[in-house]
């Protein structure tokens, strides 16, 4: 697994109506979790969740990335993190989804993945991702892409 960090964005949460790469927010956020980390309006830095892979690797992030094979921006693009994972079925895409966060929340994007991404709350049953919409993911789901998957906390 692989994390690099490639520099702060200056994401504020609001995005201009002719970004293309930043579609509206799917789900409705939860209450907020008192055993959650504080937010970013809490203590002047994003949130950290960490996320455990099926394949045993374990990343803990903060702020946006990309998770998939080989993960690469599109030009224009920038991203704190490109989580690399290994697949040796070839299920998940080169850059499988995109993620990000909303008020303290961490939010995933099918990135018109081949196999598509799957988020599974606790309690609830599984949600398919429509390509370039935000999910949002809370803390204790499933996040399945191809044949792998991730949990988040």
């Amino acid at each position: 697994m692989l994390s690099v960090p490639l520099g702060e964005t200056a994401d504020d949460g609001e995005r201009d109506a002719d970004d293309v790469h930043a579609p509206e927010v799917h789900a409705e956020s939860s209450a907020p979790d008192a055993s959650a980390p504080p937010t970013e309006s809490e203590t002047g830095s994003s949130a950290r969740f960490v996320l455990t892979f099926t394949t045993g690797e374990v990343v803990t992030i903060r702020g946006s990335g990309l998770v998939g094979r080989r993960p690469l921006a599109e030009p224009g693009e920038s991203f704190d993190h490109l989580v690399q994972i290994v697949d040796r079925g070839l299920s998940v895409s080169k850059t499988h989804l995109e993620f990000g966060e909303h008020e303290g929340d961490l939010w995933v994007a099918d990135r018109f993945s081949a196999n598509g991404t799957v988020v599974r709350r606790p309690g609830e049953g599984g949600v398919r991702c429509e390509p370039g919409r935000r999910v949002l993911v809370p803390r204790g789901s499933r996040v399945e892409i191809g044949e792998q998957a991730f949990v988040v906390a």
